[in-house]
């Protein structure tokens, strides 16, 4: 797909992204497909992931952005709000999700949610019930989880 058949607003916020990264972020559009992004995000310092760095894939639909990009994560965490097949439980991705939101906010909310697990609004609960009842466990795994699927290339 060239970017001739791109809708601006999709050329206009990847463009945003290349030229003006957020810190931690990357998301880099395939030369292929110009809807489907490989996204790495840094785990949030002082947080159970802050050694590792995590690939997601992002992709924008068709009617986006009326709809909400689909974001999942390519890289085993273990997170409540996170399944095992890497899908996130995220307000903004589903019912708040809003037109005036970009790709960036979307990349910038799935930091914060790794700064700030939610396992209230779970979408594995296992993890969330290990979250609720035995944290120091919670937080000890995510940083094994971290260790062996996320650490950094050298």
């Amino acid at each position: 797909m060239s970017g001739g058949s791109l809708p601006r607003r999709i050329v206009k916020e990847t463009q945003r992204l290349i030229a003006d990264p957020v810190a931690g972020i990357s998301a880099t559009p395939y030369a292929d497909n110009l809807r489907y992004f490989a996204v790495a995000i840094e785990g949030p310092s002082d947080s159970c992931y802050e050694e590792g760095v995590f690939q997601l894939e992002l992709f924008l639909p068709a009617d986006y952005p009326m709809a909400p990009p689909k974001v999942r994560f390519l890289t085993k965490i273990y997170h409540p709000n996170v399944d095992k097949l890497g899908r996130i439980c995220l307000d903004i991705l589903k019912e708040k999700w809003s037109p005036a939101l970009q790709i960036r906010t979307v990349l910038l909310s799935i930091q914060a949610l790794m700064s700030a697990p939610n396992p209230d609004d779970p979408l594995d609960n296992t993890v969330a019930d290990v979250w609720k009842n035995d944290e120091a466990k919670a937080l000890e795994t995510a940083r094994e989880f971290t260790k062996n699927f996320a650490a950094k290339k050298e």
